[in-house]
Parts: structure tokens; sequence; C-alpha cells
């Protein structure tokens, strides 16, 4: 996938900035899909720097359209039981300075899905500039450590080669505790 998106920013140059920002916005939108591929393509397409700078723009402004489509389309949702979950109720009930640093917060763990802390926040209370700020500022760090990452793994660095034994590791471990569990 991500040599395919090379070609698409080599193809059309010019526009390069604006297709990557517009691929951050429909991967925002959907919820589920890793960006981790076109961190790797604008890394390897703009540098270190201004690939990272690319990318967090673009998941910002993904966040952001996310929020107000999830707000316009699913906020009726926030009154099923589907959301009877403690700290999905506080989320859903947070306003002011707890929203944002339970988005903020949110933002900062890297195993909890950026789609479901944007949709929550936005059939919540929470405004959209505290949303914003707290979003960006949350995403900011993890952004910078998966594009430390991603350009490590590419440029085949011994971090690069660490990182990769460690996701391997992470993989195997989880990997074998899913057949133990079937097994017993």
């Amino acid at each position: 996938m991500e040599q395919q998106i090379i070609a698409l920013f080599r193809t059309y140059e010019p526009f390069a900035f604006l297709i990557s920002i517009a691929m951050n916005v429909i991967i925002s939108i959907l919820g589920v899909v890793p960006s981790v591929f076109l961190t790797a393509a604008n890394l390897a397409v703009f540098g270190f720097w201004k690939g990272t700078f690319l990318s967090f723009i673009g998941e910002a402004v993904g966040a952001i359209v996310s929020f107000l489509l999830y707000r316009k389309g699913f906020r009726k949702l926030s009154e099923t039981k589907w959301f009877s979950y403690p700290k999905v109720k506080r989320l859903l009930a947070a306003e002011g300075k707890e929203a944002f640093f339970l988005v903020l917060s949110l933002r900062l763990l890297p195993f909890v899905p950026s789609g479901i802390v944007t949709f929550v926040a936005a059939i919540g209370r929470m405004s959209l500039l505290l949303f914003t700020a707290a979003s960006s500022l949350g995403k900011l760090p993890a952004l910078l450590l998966e594009a430390y990452s991603v350009y490590q793994v590419m440029n085949w660095t011994w971090q690069g080669k660490v990182i990769l034994a460690l996701i391997s590791a992470f993989l195997l471990m989880f990997t074998w505790k899913r057949i133990a569990q079937k097994k017993g």
C-alpha cells in the first residue's frame, strides 16, 4: 500500500500535500484503518520533518472532520445502552477542562483507537474547540514516536531492527496466547 501511495504522490507532486491530507481525513472518518502506511509514505516522499508535519496536519484535520461528521450523524446514539460503560459515560458527560484532559490522556495511550475517542467525544458534550486542542496535543507525541519508529524501520537502522524484533516478539506472544486459550 505504501508503494502505491508514494507513486501517487510522485505522479501528482504539486498536489501530494493535499492528497495526503485528504487520505488522512478518509482514514480518520473510517476510524479503524491504521495510518502508519500513510506516515511511511509521507516520510519517504517528504523527508522526516516535513513528512511528520504533514502526517500531524492530516491527522488533526481528519480528527476535526470526523468529529463534525460524527456529531451531525450519530448524536442520538449517546442515549442508547451501547454507551453504558463507566469510562464511556464519563467522556460523554464531560465538559470543559475534564473533557479536555480525558481526550488528551486517551490520545496519549497508543492502544486506544483514535476513531473511538473521536466518536465518543463527538456524540458527547465536548466543544469542537476543546476537542481540537486536546486531540492535536495528544496526537503529537504519539505521531512523533510513530514517525521515528517508521523512519528507523524504513532505513533499517539498528533501532529499526530492535523495533521490528519487539513487534515480532509481541505478535508471537499474542498469537501463542490466543492458541493456548482456544485449546484450554
